[in-house]
């Protein structure tokens, strides 16, 4: 996978809290602790993305809740790209270093499914990469009505327009 970049959205402890972690959150930490294993040993770029809350919110930068989890956290040649809203080209670097590493394909992972995932997939497309979604490697938490399964199911589908869809135990590197 020439030219291809791992992407990883908000993958943050704050995610992960015993009250209302994100849905199936161990089985996502689990697919992509694997999938990092395999694009550090190819030597594919991982981009890991940090939303930047403001005071008192969940993701307030600065707090433990902001920390990039843990179990997946980069090493010291890896980027962290900064973002303020959903988007993560959005007035951020990452389309910059994607460039500046000749990335033309993007491989998107992350939380929250309808919210980052969907923005980032979208803009990604327009900005002319080459777009797969691992289809098992977003989720979300229920919402307005809908079980997180549902979100994300419908957001898989909604997202073939822009991208490959891929589980990740298929998706190799």
């Amino acid at each position: 996978m020439d030219h291809s970049a791992l992407i990883i959205i908000d993958v943050q402890v704050g995610m992960f809290l015993e009250e209302n972690p994100v849905f199936e959150g161990e089985a996502l930490l689990t697919k992509l602790e694997h999938l990092i294993e395999q694009a550090r040993a190819v030597g594919m770029p991982i981009f890991y993305v940090q939303h930047n809350a403001g005071t008192g919110r969940l993701l307030e930068r600065g707090t433990e809740n902001w920390s990039i989890h843990p179990r997946i956290a980069p090493t010291d040649q890896e980027a962290i790209i900064h973002k303020r809203t959903p988007d993560a080209f959005y007035e951020t670097t990452l389309h910059e270093k994607l460039k500046q590493r000749n990335v033309r394909h993007v491989i998107l992972t992350g939380i929250q499914s309808e919210v980052c995932v969907d923005t980032t997939c979208r803009s990604a497309f327009s900005l002319g990469y080459d777009v797969t979604l691992v289809s098992d490697g977003h989720s979300t938490w229920d919402a307005n009505g809908l079980s997180a399964s549902q979100i994300i199911h419908h957001h898989n589908q909604t997202l073939t327009w822009f991208a490959r869809l891929i589980e990740a135990e298929n998706l190799s590197f």
